[in-house]
């Protein structure tokens, strides 16, 4: 579904100006109308599903990457040094992240998980700066199920010597990933449940 001209023209306010608890309604709308489907659909991990998120959607949209910098930006603990994520679907997020915390002053870099090693070159996982090592960082996800796909980033990150205590996602499906993380000595924290976005989703369907 395409977000027309004249709609992102009259939201770009929202997105540049507006308090974080007004930016996260407004987010909430746009990954309602845009990212959220029901159907039959099969996921990933190969389990079928009556819904779908497709998060890209949202993130790749310019509303919507500015909206989750700022508000993603505004969850990071003070002493954050970065923000990372297992591509592609963390790719929009760690740079929507890391261009906000500029223009804010607090600048945080974004580092790129690859799912297997570059094949040339210096033939590393991790695409981004060179941080000191015990860096603090924070992966980011855009839909969290079972957890899984961030963890691979919080293994390669730690594995790297860097400092991984918390995983931040746009959506919560509520499928175990949360608890996965809590049995890995890891802090979650999602923007939305699902029960947030499916409610929303037929308050604007009626």
């Amino acid at each position: 579904m395409s977000y027309s001209a004249e709609i992102s023209q009259n939201s770009d306010v929202w997105a540049v100006s507006t308090d974080i608890y007004t930016l996260r309604h407004k987010l909430l709308d746009l990954l309602c109308t845009e990212a959220y489907q029901e159907g039959d659909f099969v996921l990933s991990s190969g389990a079928k599903s009556t819904y779908y998120i497709n998060g890209k959607l949202v993130t790749l949209h310019p509303i919507g990457a500015l909206a989750i910098g700022r508000l993603l930006l505004s969850m990071l603990p003070a002493d954050t040094q970065a923000v990372a994520g297992l591509t592609l679907g963390a790719d929009p997020i760690v740079s929507a992240v890391s261009v906000v915390s500029a223009y804010e002053n607090k600048p945080v870099c974004a580092l790129i998980i690859r799912k297997e090693a570059k094949g040339h070159g210096t033939q590393a996982y991790i695409e981004g700066p060179i941080l000191p090592t015990g860096a603090k960082i924070v992966v980011l996800e855009d839909v969290v199920t079972t957890g899984q796909s961030a963890m691979k980033a919080v293994t390669r990150l730690r594995n790297a010597g860097y400092t991984v205590d918390e995983v931040i996602s746009l959506v919560d499906r509520k499928q175990g990933g949360a608890e996965f993380y809590n049995s890995q000595g890891l802090k979650f924290e999602a923007v939305f449940n699902i029960e947030d976005i499916q409610k929303r989703y037929k308050e604007l369907h009626i």
